[in-house]
């Protein structure tokens, strides 16, 4: 079975052509991306997306993206950029738009290029953020103001939906904080439902540096959603002006940009593909 493995700064996943390979069994697609996701014994990853047909008209493709323990998220920003390149490049999509049917609702990635026509980063609408409890989900009075214990420590976070759950919470040194201990106990603390990405920030120089903790997949080097959440949470706080915030991860910066009212928040970042192969199953 062919694959790409693609990476949006350092964020990666393997990526299935629904496209080529024609059907396939979606129930074997959470175990599909434990499988392959693993670092050791598959190929490698964040976890798997599939790009197909689309379910409805208007769209270009339909993406849906399972975590490396096979959950099955409802969006990744980093996944979109690297979808929107693959249809551009891949699929000879016409054009520098691409409409993408997701879990979430429908999102549009525009191309950025270079004067020779090479694609050096691409602009993605990500939607409004959703700050009622119900819309995260969270079990909270003020999303904007939970606090909860974990490790010993006690944790404010801003929490909003930017069509998945995320936590953002301030610290010191992201660099520094002890993420792969404390992460997974507020991803899966009770006031989450459904679990959450939580994020990790420090507001500098105008910008945020952050580390994040994502539900089903642990540490990434980067999330597009949660870079998105982490911008909102500091302009929303008074933290940073509206407006385009850079927000620094591990794996290189995105840009985010946002009204700081009702807007929609886009991101702008790059992708790459890493390389292709075969898995040794059928689809």
């Amino acid at each position: 079975m062919r694959f790409t493995k693609m990476q949006g700064i350092g964020n990666d996943y393997i990526y299935l052509d629904l496209f080529a390979l024609g059907d396939i069994d979606e129930e074997r697609l959470p175990a599909l991306a434990r499988s392959m996701s693993d670092r050791r014994f598959g190929v490698g990853g964040d976890g798997l997306v599939t790009i197909g047909p689309a379910a409805e008209e208007g769209f270009d493709c339909r993406m849906r993206m399972f975590n490396q323990d096979g959950s099955e998220g409802s969006m990744c920003g980093n996944a979109l950029r690297c979808v929107a390149l693959y249809m551009l490049t891949r699929r000879s999509l016409l054009g520098d738009t691409v409409r993408v049917q997701t879990r979430s609702g429908p999102r549009t990635v525009k191309a950025l290029r270079e004067k020779d026509g090479r694609i050096h980063a691409l602009r993605a609408d990500m939607g409004r953020p959703r700050f009622a409890a119900r819309d995260i989900p969270v079990r909270a009075e003020d999303p904007a103001q939970l606090r909860l214990r974990a490790g010993q420590r006690d944790f404010d976070l801003f929490c909003v939906s930017m069509g998945n759950p995320h936590a953002v919470t301030l610290v010191d040194d992201p660099g520094t904080f002890p993420v792969t201990e404390l992460g997974p106990l507020l991803e899966t603390d009770p006031a989450f439902p459904d679990r959450a990405n939580i994020e990790f920030i420090r507001v500098r120089d105008g910008g945020v540096d952050m580390r994040v903790w994502e539900r089903g997949s642990g540490e990434t080097w980067a999330c597009g959603t949660g870079a998105c959440a982490s911008a909102v949470a500091a302009i929303a706080q008074g933290m940073l002006p509206a407006g385009d915030v850079p927000v620094r991860l591990r794996g290189g910066e995105l840009v985010i940009s946002w009204d700081g009212e009702n807007g929609h928040v886009f991101m702008e970042g790059p992708a790459a593909f890493v390389f292709d192969g075969d898995w040794p199953e059928e689809p």
